[in-house]
């Protein structure tokens, strides 16, 4: 038996859990404002996000179609994941200087998340399924 959905309902639901900022231009506007005179790189931080999000985006398409539509793994499709990832290291840079960190930085910082996660130095299903408090 399904359930019927009132998406009227479920618009209200969904405006009414909305942020101020994502419903209100001025409401976005003045929270750009406040992050900026705090010190955030707001449009670098944005440029790099919504480009690592769409970049990726553009890497997983490949690999979908490698693996569930018959896309053939030649030197070509090679090209264009390698293509993809120089974008996907763009936008990188880009939430890097918006941050003002290195890569060295963020590489070393992951290198000690995963070596606290995993002590034993290698991946366990139970230690990444059961996280210490405060592992992000």
């Amino acid at each position: 038996m399904t359930k019927q959905i009132d998406f009227q309902k479920y618009r209200k639901f969904v405006d009414a859990v909305t942020s101020d900022e994502s419903r209100d231009f001025l409401a976005l506007s003045d929270r750009l404002v406040s992050l900026d005179e705090k010190g955030a790189n707001i449009e670098r931080l944005i440029t790099g996000a919504v480009g690592l999000t769409a970049e990726g985006g553009e890497v997983m398409e490949i690999v979908k179609k490698l693996v569930f539509q018959g896309k053939k793994w030649d030197e070509e499709t090679i090209f264009h994941l390698k293509r993809e990832l120089g974008d996907v290291c763009f936008y990188m840079m880009e939430l890097c200087i918006a941050l003002d960190v290195t890569i060295d930085e963020i590489v070393e910082m992951n290198v000690e998340k995963l070596e606290s996660r995993f002590p034993n130095g290698e991946f366990e299903v139970f230690y990444s399924e059961n996280r210490k408090e405060g592992d992000v």
